[in-house]
């Protein structure tokens, strides 16, 4: 059909329309940008209790009152929560590849090898930077480790925290146990839990689904002078002596030491276990501390891990990624809300409202978080524990091979022999690698 110049007209007026809305992605998004405000999308991760929702969203609200700018422009911040880190890693690669990568997001620290090709490295950023070189100099050493690789800095520890054992003091008290010593060794988790199991109620809870991989490597290293994957991402140890050892050991928890229900232990249940009294104790992140502080209705502790051959644990949580297909004025703002998330007053309230560790060693001198650990120095368990921090595993296709991992922690849990399981998964996880060697 012909079009009249009518016609043509409104059809011309509709397209002005349209660009004038503009589109979703950050490369020119006129949703995001304006001529005087820069609008930040932040995907975050909620991978523990409490309501670090509503805390996050006081912290945008806050940041977006301050009037920070960025070439004369407004830096404002928008936070999406994207699930757990999982389903946030799962977000974060679809909306890479749709070409609508968020500004920024937060994300595991040992996910770098998995998105290293859509993140910026942050050098420059910092050099040219001094209140952001002064921030780095400040974060806790331990917390660096999973941020750097191959001589650059990839990511800002932001929710960083380390594994953790709790213990209800009313249980042991109950029990016969003094109260105020928590167990310091394998053995002792063992004997204490048998006195603890009774009346339906467990020694001990050790999670297994979501990040159970990480409670196997805090094993994996007390069990050995190792770790269970190599600096540069491209080896693993899975079937080593000192890794069967741990495994082996998780097992007997359950199956020869009746210390420990059977069967694979919901990551999210078992805290739940704890607040309501039906495990005595439990090994869970530092961040669910401020859950356990706020509902369990008895007195609790924490403490060091147990420790083999050695006191270890691995470093967990996430960092901030700034992404590359973005403009490079949306990556200085981005910087900018990360050193104000990451000023050491901020970092300590973080660490008071969620349990997270306070990433920055000057966070611990502030009055506030002095006040707190004063009257609650259970905060300070986790810190004081980073001197026996290690490296969290950080490979390349991160994803395939914790899953490959998990699979066969759950398969030794559930019956299959110990043995068996770690080698399969080794031949499996090599097989990933060999193109990266």
């Amino acid at each position: 059909m012909k079009k009249t110049p009518i016609v043509l007209a409104l059809l011309l007026l509709f397209s002005m329309l349209l660009s004038a809305c503009g589109g979703t992605d950050n490369k020119g998004d006129s949703s995001n940008s304006s001529g005087d405000t820069i609008n930040l999308t932040w995907y975050y991760p909620v991978n523990v209790g409490g309501e670090v929702t509503k805390v996050i969203d006081g912290y945008a609200e806050a940041f977006n009152k301050e009037g920070i700018e960025v070439n004369g422009k407004k830096v404002t911040v928008e936070p999406v929560y994207s699930g757990n880190y999982d389903e946030s890693m799962t977000k974060v690669q679809t909306a890479v590849k749709n070409g609508k990568a968020p500004d920024m997001a937060v994300l595991l620290s040992v996910d770098l090898f998995q998105i290293k090709d859509s993140i910026i490295a942050l050098d420059d950023m910092i050099n040219n930077d001094s209140e952001a070189q002064e921030m780095m100099e400040d974060f806790f050493p331990g917390f660096m480790l999973n941020s750097q690789a191959e001589g650059k800095t990839w990511s800002i520890p932001f929710q960083r925290s380390t594994v953790l054992l709790y213990y209800n003091k009313d249980m042991f008290e109950e029990a016969g146990l003094d109260p105020e010593k928590a167990p310091t060794n394998w053995d002792e988790v063992i004997e204490y839990g048998k006195q603890l199991t009774k009346d339906g109620k467990w020694g001990i809870e050790l999670p297994a689904t979501i990040s159970g991989y990480w409670i196997y490597q805090a094993l994996a290293l007390q069990n050995g002078d190792g770790n269970l994957m190599s600096d540069d991402g491209k080896d693993v140890y899975f079937n080593t002596e000192e890794a069967k050892g741990a495994l082996q050991y998780w097992i007997d928890l359950s199956k020869k030491h009746k210390i420990m229900p059977d069967g694979v232990l919901d990551w999210n249940t078992v805290p739940t276990d704890f607040i309501e009294g039906k495990t005595a104790m439990m090994l869970s992140t530092t961040g669910n501390l401020t859950n356990v502080k706020n509902n369990a209705n008895f007195e609790f502790g924490v403490a060091f891990l147990p420790g083999k051959e050695r006191l270890a644990t691995p470093t967990g949580g996430g960092n901030f990624y700034i992404f590359k297909d973005i403009p490079e004025e949306r990556q200085l703002a981005a910087m900018e809300f990360i050193k104000w998330i990451a000023q050491p007053e901020r970092a300590a309230e973080w660490s008071i409202d969620t349990g997270y560790i306070a990433t920055r060693q000057s966070s611990y001198e502030t009055p506030e978080l002095k006040e707190y650990t004063e009257s609650f120095p259970q905060a300070l368990t986790a810190m004081e524990q980073l001197e026996h921090a290690h490296k969290e595993i950080s490979v390349y296709e991160q994803g395939k091979i914790i899953k490959i991992l998990q699979d066969a922690i759950q398969a030794a849990i559930n019956g299959d022999d110990v043995s068996e399981a770690l080698d399969k998964a080794q031949e499996q996880a090599e097989e990933l690698l060999k193109p990266y060697q």
